[in-house]
């Protein structure tokens, strides 16, 4: 059937609407998933030392871990083709809960892995959150859309790297011992999830005129079903598997490296738990902005060079991956791995990106199961990558850099999807379509506006379109995230500065340290520019009146003035915005900022 009404732009901001409503609960909801599924990680050093398991037996939990999502993504998308996202995001949060729960009464190795394979179906969320936002959203800016809402879930992957040790610490504090700590620890993640399936049910609707059963959608399918859009017909199409192999390339190993990387720091640099989980958490955290820029790329590629431009830019994007994830597992020196760690996971998520702004493309009327057989490429990946990890032989900097090279050969893949030229014309019109409807209530909100003449330039255009404020924006973010770095090498450091305050202190430290590193790359690139700069204006008040201050305005080796200099640029943007360079610009080219 035809979907009409699709939204055809991102308005962050906007909670009224059908289509942005679906897209912030879509992505919450599948944070939520992310942050429970792989929650344990963190954890793993304790779960390791009272359970007392060998490399092959963690080894074997990450297997697991993903492995039954494979299925899960399978089934779950033939069942948004049939009840719709709404339905099915719902039961599976309320049903995903119980086992994020329930391995808190892991005793053993094998109720430990029996658990760990239950949690892994809630890793099948991702396919609802692209079904749900591909249906919501006009083809102009459906890349964009699916890139971020994943994108932004995936972010429960970093975050949930440097949050579980903190609510573990938490119970700690209050006198449980650790072998209660980890377990409450995730009864709070599910319990969250099984809140959050019941708000799902509520606040959204499966399409933007209203649900399935409202609409007659289920009658419709079975019409549907006879035309090509059945499950089989997704699986007969030669691109939907080269997608399936090339996800395997990019989520596959994003999710191997969230398992992965808190014992990795800790084993091969002498990390602390904390430290190791903070390092970890920034691959995933650069969802935040990775992922979108790898759905924004996309579309601009798509409206200049069709759905041709969509393929040659997720060939790109995979074969520097698997380059960035060479290197990385060549570094033996810390902050040289971090920062190489920060590129391959730049790339890894605008590969993902990339990916599902061609998804929605290639079969409309089995969008559901084309979406969940491309996501199961993602888990069949990282169980592929976890009989490396697993194996006694193979050191993990040795299987990384196996991975790396079968990532760059897995990108050839994307040059073997290829599309019709009645599917390029399809693309093309309904572009344009989007594109006209944006124009027209773009002119509508205009003409409500009083117009300001534009101010001729001496300079040529590209020149002049540069803004001394854009260059001293990507200098102080570069700057940023580099004294991020520091804090990370300098742990101690930054905490003897925030004094006795118990738990508050790894909170505060990590706020200090997030918001350098992740808002600095974001000030760099211009992406939710006030936002990001406002949250690292705190840091520098801190700085300047209990740092700096107790040695007056000028005393000896003194930096208040540079970190006032700093607060004062923060200031200015928090004000100005971001400017024309900026992915700020892109998401809304009319006001810039975000």
């Amino acid at each position: 059937m035809e979907i009409k009404n699709k939204a055809t732009k991102i308005d962050l901001f906007n909670f009224s609407t059908r289509p942005m409503r679906a897209f912030h609960m879509s992505w919450f909801a599948f944070f939520l998933c992310f942050f429970a599924w792989f929650g344990i990680a963190p954890l793993m050093a304790i779960v390791r030392d009272e359970l007392h398991l060998t490399k092959t037996q963690i080894g074997n939990t990450i297997i697991a871990s993903v492995a039954i999502t494979i299925l899960a993504r399978l089934f779950i998308g033939w069942l948004c083709d049939r009840i719709g996202p709404r339905l099915s995001y719902t039961w599976l949060l309320v049903l995903g809960s119980l086992p994020v729960m329930g391995i808190g009464f892991a005793q053993s190795y094998e109720t430990f892995l029996l658990f760990r394979l239950g949690i892994g179906a809630i890793g099948a969320s991702f396919v609802i959150t692209q079904f749900h936002t591909s249906v919501m959203f006009a083809p102009n800016c459906v890349g964009t859309a699916n890139a971020t809402s994943a994108g932004w879930g995936n972010l429960g992957g970093g975050v949930t790297q440097m949050i579980m040790p903190l609510i573990f610490a938490g119970f700690l504090a209050i006198g449980i011992p650790s072998f209660w700590g980890w377990r409450l620890s995730m009864v709070v993640a599910g319990a969250v999830c099984l809140l959050t399936g019941i708000a799902y049910y509520y606040l959204t609707t499966d399409l933007p005129d209203g649900n399935y059963k409202e609409l007659g959608v289920a009658a419709e399918r079975k019409k549907t079903n006879k035309e090509g859009g059945s499950f089989m017909d997704a699986c007969k199409d030669k691109r939907v598997w080269c997608l399936f192999f090339i996800y395997a390339a990019c989520f596959g190993i994003e999710l191997t490296i969230n398992n992965i990387a808190a014992l990795y720091f800790m084993d091969f640099f002498g990390l602390g738990v904390k430290t190791a989980g903070l390092v970890a958490g920034l691959f995933g955290l650069m969802n935040i902005f990775a992922r979108t820029t790898g759905g924004i790329i996309g579309d601009k590629f798509g409206h200049n060079w069709g759905l041709r431009g969509r393929v040659k830019w997720l060939f790109i994007a995979i074969l520097i991956e698997g380059f960035a994830l060479m290197l990385f597992s060549r570094i033996t020196v810390l902050p040289l791995a971090i920062g190489t760690l920060v590129v391959f996971s730049l790339f890894t998520q605008m590969s993902e990106g990339a990916t599902y702004s061609v998804v929605p493309f290639i079969n409309k009327k089995a969008l559901g199961s084309v979406s969940g057989i491309v996501g199961a490429g993602g888990n069949m990946g990282a169980v592929a990558a976890g009989f490396l990890i697993r194996s006694p032989d193979i050191t993990w900097p040795n299987a990384l850099f196996i991975l790396g090279i079968l990532v760059a050969l897995f990108s050839f893949f994307a040059l073997m999807v290829h599309f019709t030229p009645a599917e390029e014309a399809e693309a093309k019109v309904a572009h344009e379509k989007a594109l006209e409807e944006r124009a027209r209530l773009e002119a509508e909100e205009k003409a409500k506006t009083p117009v300001q003449e534009a101010k001729p330039s001496m300079l040529p255009e590209l020149i002049a379109g540069i803004n001394p404020l854009d260059i001293l924006r990507v200098f102080l973010g570069g700057a940023l995230a580099m004294k991020g770095i520091y804090f990370i090498l300098n742990m101690q450091a930054i905490e003897s500065l925030t004094g006795n305050m118990g738990q508050m202190q790894n909170i505060v430290s990590w706020y200090v340290i997030l918001a350098h590193i992740v808002g600095g790359i974001s000030l760099a690139i211009g992406f939710a520019t006030r936002t990001y700069a406002l949250l690292n204006i705190p840091v520098l008040l801190g700085a300047i009146f209990f740092v700096h201050g107790t040695s007056g305005m000028f005393g000896a080796g003194n930096d208040i003035q540079f970190s006032m200099l700093v607060l004062m640029c923060l200031v200015t943007f928090a004000w100005s915005g971001s400017g024309k360079f900026s992915l700020d610009h892109i998401f809304n080219p009319k006001t810039e900022n975000l």
